[in-house]
């Protein structure tokens, strides 16, 4: 999963190597690899080759970005 081309496992986390954005695998659609932000939110499609596993300092940033911005009332 390191822009190889191949589809990550759903439910494992993943960086779109093409934003930096880390997202949860959700599922495989066509030729696609559907991304769910963490927290929550719409998905997005994400080229196997763009994708990459994700750390655990990313997912924890992630994370912390968006307890940060639901704090403040940015997300729900």
């Amino acid at each position: 999963m390191n822009g190889n081309g191949k589809k990550p496992p759903i439910g494992t986390y993943a960086v779109d190597t093409r934003t930096g954005q880390v997202g949860r695998v959700m599922g495989h659609e066509g030729p696609y690899v559907q991304l769910r932000p963490v927290g929550g939110g719409r998905e997005w499609d994400c080229p196997p080759r763009s994708v990459r596993a994700a750390t655990a300092v990313e997912r924890l940033c992630a994370a912390t970005a968006h307890e940060n911005a639901r704090s403040r009332g940015e997300v729900p």
